[in-house]
């Protein structure tokens, strides 16, 4: 019997990510409806034919094109405070990469618009996600620093990559009552979640990170 890709078998099967959600729980994940999305993607898809073995680890892994893949973890950490258990409506990707990450958002908003300025990266990441059918899912060649203006607001933002400071632009595509976060420095890294509030923006600086730079323009 043949077995999808998308369904995997061994280390990639759907135990294997069972086993991978269990730890996000032991981790501190709380959010159910993320851990349901982190359980169906396969993350496996994403990574090259020779990773795949190590797909549910909690660990980056390199895609190609000086980028990885971030770990479980940080992906559900993320999405975790940016969501903060609302129905999300609009959300806003930056950095596409291999498109696993948008998948994952695909399955907990209305509609997600993903940002990738390495174009040979987002063609890579529509292969990938090809099988999955996500109708709800845009992905856009574009310079993520500056934003998708035409699709704005968003009632989420999440940035997978790091920023030397907090984008002005993307500030200014946050709706009201809208959440993003981003990882902040050039050196030490942290997560800011920030809050477009009834009185203004808010910040709270969360945990330590690794992630490649935030660059601008596109190629």
């Amino acid at each position: 019997m043949k077995v999808s890709k998308t369904r995997g078998i061994g280390m990639t099967s759907q135990r294997t990510r069972d086993r991978m959600v269990w730890r996000l729980r032991e981790s501190g994940i709380r959010d159910e409806a993320v851990l349901a999305a982190m359980a169906a993607v396969p993350r496996h898809v994403f990574v090259d034919e020779g990773l795949a073995s190590r797909a549910y680890e909690d660990t980056a892994l390199p895609i190609g094109f000086e980028q990885t893949i971030s770990q479980p973890f940080v992906v559900a950490r993320m999405i975790e405070a940016m969501r903060a258990h609302r129905t999300l409506a609009n959300v806003l990707e930056v950095g596409t990469g291999c498109g696993y990450q948008a998948a994952v958002l695909a399955r907990l908003a209305k509609d997600v618009y993903s940002i990738e300025r390495i174009a040979g990266l987002l063609e890579k990441a529509r292969g990938n996600l090809r099988s999955l059918r996500l109708s709800n899912l845009r992905l856009v060649h574009a310079d993520g620093a500056l934003g998708l203006a035409e699709a704005a607001p968003f009632d989420g933002i999440i940035v997978a990559a790091a920023a030397s400071g907090i984008p002005d632009a993307l500030l200014q595509q946050l709706a009201p009552g809208g959440r993003m976060i981003v990882p902040v420095g050039s050196g030490d890294q942290t997560l800011c979640l920030i809050e477009r509030t009834a009185t203004g923006l808010t910040e709270k600086w969360l945990d330590a990170v690794r992630f490649v730079p935030l660059r601008g323009g596109k190629q």
